[in-house]
């Protein structure tokens, strides 16, 4: 979860090994950690640099997570609330435009199905890449434009997709939408929050809805290629740089005996995003009970003891 503040998993390991072995030097933190001595003092700088170690001669000490993490998520929120005062003066732009028509850069769509069928017509529009973030409401049921997508992709267009983290508790939303998608060619990402809906055929046409709250479904804006579509393009690939990948197809390699299973790989997923173990639970079906007796298998397979060794430990195997 802490790669929201931009640290890397390994980095996040190392700091997670400090707190636990106060006054430690590198060569120690390599063998806890299971990686060379040479990267551990690369990892041990940068994590000084951003505060969260301190060094004494040779030795380290964690700094105070709930000091040292709140700047690094304080310095998050800076940048996320500049970017979201940025699309609101955008979004006022559009307003005071009134652009009508199909002639214009902007074009506003009211009503539900309105907007479904703009949504339908990017994913047709697309020559090389459809790019989406989701988050709830929804203006289509579950799934509906599920065989669209395999079609797209089928068709050589590549889909990126970013889900808030509330999208994936959505009852049956991973397991029979988001994860048949990802199946077929769909790379997925996660963040605990998204700004706003999206989604952008190549840099030629996107669609975001016109407001927020319960009205954030019934109607959207049409925009096309403009200086504001490059802004969306630019927020977009920001957001994908932070995101934590959610699904992933398993190597191909034949060396590789160790590989998860799918539901492994799921579940791999779904921790990495920080879901709860309820959330998680509701994603995929599985009981409480089932839950929390898979995740601790999985523990004892990776042998580690928490959430963030466990990603770690999954990257490191290739397994995220």
């Amino acid at each position: 979860m802490l790669e929201a503040v931009g640290l890397s998993a390994r980095e996040i390991s190392v700091y997670q090994a400090l707190l636990v072995r106060p006054g430690a030097d590198a060569a120690r933190i390599a063998a806890d950690c299971g990686l060379l001595e040479a990267e551990v003092g690369t990892l041990l700088l940068r994590l000084a640099q951003d505060g969260l170690v301190v060094q004494s001669g040779s030795r380290y000490e964690a700094a105070a997570p709930d000091v040292a993490l709140g700047e690094l998520i304080g310095r998050q929120e800076q940048r996320l609330s500049a970017a979201r005062l940025e699309m609101q003066r955008l979004t006022q732009m559009f307003r005071d435009a009134g652009v009508p028509g199909d002639t214009g850069a902007v074009e506003v769509v009211s009503g539900a199905s309105a907007v479904s069928a703009r949504v339908n017509r990017v994913y047709e529009a697309a020559r090389g890449e459809v790019r989406a973030f989701d988050r709830p409401p929804y203006v289509q049921r579950l799934g509906e434009n599920l065989a669209l997508q395999q079609r797209r992709h089928r068709e050589g267009v590549s889909i990126r997709t970013i889900y808030s983290r509330d999208a994936l508790a959505v009852p049956g939303r991973f397991k029979d939408d988001i994860e048949l998608s990802c199946a077929s060619g769909e790379q997925a990402r996660v963040r605990p929050s998204l700004p706003t809906k999206l989604i952008m055929a190549d840099e030629a046409m996107a669609v975001v809805p016109t407001a927020m709250g319960e009205a954030f479904a019934e109607a959207a804006y049409v925009i096309r290629s403009s200086a504001l579509l490059a802004v969306l393009s630019a927020l977009f690939e920001h957001e994908w740089s932070k995101a934590v990948p959610l699904v992933t197809a398993p190597r191909q390699s034949a060396e590789r005996l160790d590989r998860p299973d799918e539901k492994t790989r799921a579940l791999l997923g779904l921790l990495a995003s920080g879901l709860t173990d309820e959330a998680i639970a509701r994603a995929l079906g599985w009981s409480a009970r089932t839950t929390q007796r898979r995740i601790a298998a999985l523990h004892k397979e990776l042998g580690v003891s928490t959430r963030f060794q466990a990603g770690a430990a999954a990257r490191d195997r290739g397994w995220l």
